[in-house]
């Protein structure tokens, strides 16, 4: 049990390394090197490195380093098309099937999300975006739903806080979410629909000229 905590802990780190991109696309992974600066064992690194490969964040080859995942503008925006169904669907039976107790989660991380806004974080504040995201999708009480959401939302985290952490998105955030709940406490899954479209809408476009100025070897604030 130990080591499975300290590799899920390791793989925390790891995956804030890559959004943060002191790791980038394409950096081999070396699971000797890393044990020894975290002073661990390889085999809690190797699970870690192993999470991360199940979220599509790196990629494992045989006899090589894994590496953190690159993947092509195309497989990102045919992801986003997934996220956005799975989603709307999430949000539609959330109206019906939410309790109270999913509803008061959902506003309690759109208020601490509010109350961090100025101050807090910009990876801090991109987590507590996407629990937003994923509490919606837990109150369709439907486990199929929610475990591909999950895995779609992983393979799209580091493509999603590219986005999210550009200021202008950040206010459109708050704006949509504040509509998205209001239409869920409303019960009234039209308005809820409505809502979560206008918010995902923009994503594949927001998303595409980031990995495009990345991947022709610029920065992606360049892309802002």
């Amino acid at each position: 049990m130990a080591d499975e905590n300290l590799a899920i802990e390791i793989a925390n780190r790891l995956r804030r390394d890559i959004l943060r991109g002191a790791l980038p696309p394409g950096t081999p992974i070396k699971e000797r090197d890393n044990a020894a600066e975290l002073g661990v064992s390889r085999t809690p690194m190797r699970e870690a490195i192993r999470i991360l490969a199940t979220e599509r964040l790196v990629v494992l080859r045989p006899a090589r380093s894994p590496r953190v995942a690159s993947p092509s503008i195309g497989e990102v925006v045919d992801q986003v098309l997934v996220l956005k169904t799975l989603e709307t669907l999430s949000a539609e039976l959330a109206c019906k099937r939410a309790t109270e107790a999913d509803l008061a989660e959902i506003r309690g991380l759109n208020d601490k999300m509010s109350a961090l806004y100025e101050s807090g974080d910009s990876l801090d504040l991109f987590e507590i975006d996407m629990a937003f995201h994923a509490a919606i999708v837990r109150a369709a009480h439907s486990e199929d739903l929610a475990e591909t959401h999950r895995a779609y939302l992983a393979r799209l985290w580091r493509a999603r806080y590219l986005s999210a952490r550009q200021r202008r998105n950040r206010d459109r955030a708050r704006t949509h979410h504040d509509a998205i709940l209001a239409a869920l406490e409303s019960r009234n899954p039209r308005a809820t629909r409505a809502a979560i479209k206008v918010h995902l809408d923009h994503l594949a476009a927001d998303i595409r000229p980031i990995l495009e100025s990345e991947q022709a070897g610029q920065p992606a604030e360049a892309a802002k």
